[in-house]
């Protein structure tokens, strides 16, 4: 297939969580799209097959892409590598921009409300969450931020109107958070499926990213754990 330069294909990547989701758009339409949600990260072993196979269904090539869009963090810290590893290495080999999509806005474009907050939050661990706030219209009311989850947490929202949460950081919320406005969205996760809109608009707009110095947007410090068994 001949490049069409009036018609744009972005390849989305969305390795953040235990979702690894790979996606295809055109002219910021979804028209192909893989992934699986496991408890093992599987990131590394599926994520180049899943790139092709989204290409077969698209029925496009590498050289079709006009640009790679990447989700750049929070999350785990090996698969956010994974994915801005392969984002990268595709976007130098093919000459195309790199876009970067906030995993938190994509995870926020899950779910739509007619007024209210949507608050979306991804576990990190023990009662903390990486977080962030959106209105009704996805315009960002706080950027992201780590919390610490306590019987107070997000009450000046609360107090104001529903506030809607969801991510793989409601379970453990919903367990401390007992308001009449909260709405816990479970089993939600980040996927490339809602990068479409995003990464398209950051297209038109030429809101690309260094290809050499970017990094994914960790927030928190990566600590490998020293094993307490003595070395013989």
């Amino acid at each position: 297939m001949i490049k069409d330069y009036n018609t744009t294909y972005i390849l989305n990547i969305e390795t953040a969580t235990k979702n690894c989701s790979v996606s295809v758009s055109k002219n910021g339409k979804l028209i192909a799209l893989k992934e699986i949600c496991e408890v093992n990260f599987s990131h590394a072993e599926k994520l180049h097959y899943f790139i092709q196979n989204t290409l077969d269904q698209a029925k496009i090539d590498f050289k079709n892409l006009s640009a790679i869009a990447v989700s750049k963090g929070p999350g785990s810290y090996t698969g956010l590598r994974i994915g801005v590893s392969s984002a990268k290495g595709l976007c130098f080999a093919l000459d195309i921009p790199l876009i970067s999509v906030l995993t938190l806005a994509s995870l926020a474009h899950a779910t739509t409300v007619e007024s209210g907050y949507i608050i979306p939050l991804l576990d990190a661990r023990r009662q903390e969450v990486y977080t962030a706030i959106f209105d009704a219209n996805y315009n960002l009311i706080k950027k992201t931020y780590n919390y610490i989850l306590d019987e107070n947490s997000f009450t000046e929202y609360l107090d104001k109107n529903k506030v809607t949460f969801l991510g793989d950081g409601t379970n453990k919320t919903s367990e401390i958070i007992n308001h009449k406005n909260a709405i816990f969205l479970k089993d939600y996760f980040p996927s490339a499926k809602e990068m479409t809109r995003l990464s398209y608009r950051k297209y038109q707009n030429s809101d690309f990213e260094d290809v050499a110095y970017f990094e994914p947007f960790y927030l928190k410090d990566f600590y490998v754990t020293v094993s307490k068994k003595k070395i013989k």
